[in-house]
């Protein structure tokens, strides 16, 4: 995996659990205080995310981190 496929499988995780809690991107933008375009690059896989924002990610989204840093072979 290279870092491209990494930060898209991330991006997908990071939709998934933002729509299983029915949360805009807006919304989630706003609880991690970012802007909402970061929010659409993290999904997009463009945009890489420090460990800390991760981790504030998962406290937002109320998952797991290591769920949204589990990756499946797509």
């Amino acid at each position: 995996m290279n870092k491209q496929e990494l930060l898209k499988k991330f991006g997908k995780n990071v939709k998934i659990e933002r729509i299983k809690k029915d949360l805009t991107q807006e919304q989630l933008s706003v609880k991690l205080d970012v802007n909402q375009n970061y929010i659409a690059c993290i999904e997009r896989g463009r945009q890489n995310m420090s460990l800390g924002k991760i981790l504030e990610l998962s406290n937002a989204l109320d998952v797991d981190i290591q769920k949204l840093l589990t990756f499946t072979s797509d």
